[in-house]
């Protein structure tokens, strides 16, 4: 049996956080934030805004158009490094407000690469005939933990939620190969520190991205028994678009065949990349037995690729 994803959603914040907003409140640019990230807004939960509710928008928009009831899931995972509290996890306040009542639920802590490792241990129960239907949602609200002071991360991240539903695809489509990793020696240069502020020593982060997701990027297809020709789209996290062009450039691939949403909602962790493959798949850009690849890494530090042929 093969898992794949049969529906998609997503859920933005509606207040616009432009760079000349964030000149008046600090000493940046927008020229300046645009051409070393490729930012130019990004989006901001209102206080009473929970990250919750954000994830319950997305995954209500998915399970519709997986077409499929709340009370047929069998497993909640939500990626999120930015809970209401520490518990319960978000994933159980989530299965109450769906209604998913037989669902059990986690909440996973893998940062920017959140996604993947939920997709990842989805297809593990699906294939394994333990359960039918997996819901999982990358969701952050960012800004509740930004240092609005630190001009080197403050221009950086956004709010949102992207979420999918796994379960049965029909031979030959779903995930085809995965590349999870970790290395806890890196994760002093991206953390938390004792004021709940985001930390990042942003050259070593870049290095080690850069060369990481160019990595997961070759180990996916190769463990997929795949070329660089098959891939037709990458969606890679949306974190800084230096970092994206390194992995479109080791896949080989035209511009146009990579998404690119960082310019609209900067820096969203683990929501990043279900919000881009949402954003494409209603664009027309990704279609039925098209090579996806999907690429992140986050504090941890973690990284994890996923190669899949889209469809039912």
């Amino acid at each position: 049996m093969n898992a794949g994803i049969i529906g998609v959603g997503k859920f933005s914040p509606e207040r616009v956080l432009s760079n000349f907003d964030l000149e008046k409140m600090m000493d940046t640019s927008d020229e300046w934030i645009r051409t070393r990230t490729g930012i130019e807004e990004r989006r901001i939960a209102d206080k009473d805004m929970n990250t919750s509710d954000m994830a319950y928008e997305a995954a209500a928009k998915a399970i519709k158009d997986a077409g499929i009831a709340p009370e047929e899931l069998d497993l909640i995972l939500v990626a999120t490094v930015t809970p209401d509290q520490p518990f319960p996890s978000v994933a159980c306040m989530l299965q109450d407000r769906l209604g998913a009542k037989k669902a059990a639920a986690m909440d996973i802590s893998a940062a920017c690469s959140g996604f993947m490792y939920g997709v990842v241990t989805a297809k593990q129960f699906i294939e394994t005939n333990a359960y039918k239907y997996v819901l999982i949602v990358g969701v952050e609200k960012l800004s509740k933990i930004t240092n609005w002071e630190d001009r080197n991360t403050a221009v950086l991240f956004g709010d949102g939620a992207g979420a999918a539903v796994m379960g049965p695809v029909s031979e030959g489509r779903g995930v085809l190969a995965f590349d999870l990793g970790a290395d806890g020696s890196g994760r002093k240069h991206l953390y938390e520190d004792e004021n709940n502020h985001i930390i990042m020593n942003g050259r070593e982060v870049f290095k080690f991205a850069v060369r990481q997701m160019g990595e997961s990027c070759i180990n996916v297809i190769e463990r997929a028994g795949l070329t660089k020709e098959d891939v037709n789209f990458l969606i890679p996290h949306q974190a800084n678009i230096r970092i994206m062009e390194a992995s479109r450039q080791r896949l080989e691939l035209p511009i146009e065949k990579m998404s690119k949403t960082v310019h609209k909602y900067g820096n969203t962790s683990s929501a990043s990349i279900p919000i881009s493959l949402v954003e494409e798949y209603e664009a027309g850009k990704i279609k039925d037995d098209d090579v996806i690849v999907l690429v992140g890494f986050g504090g941890g530090l973690t990284w994890g690729a996923i190669a899949l042929r889209w469809g039912r």
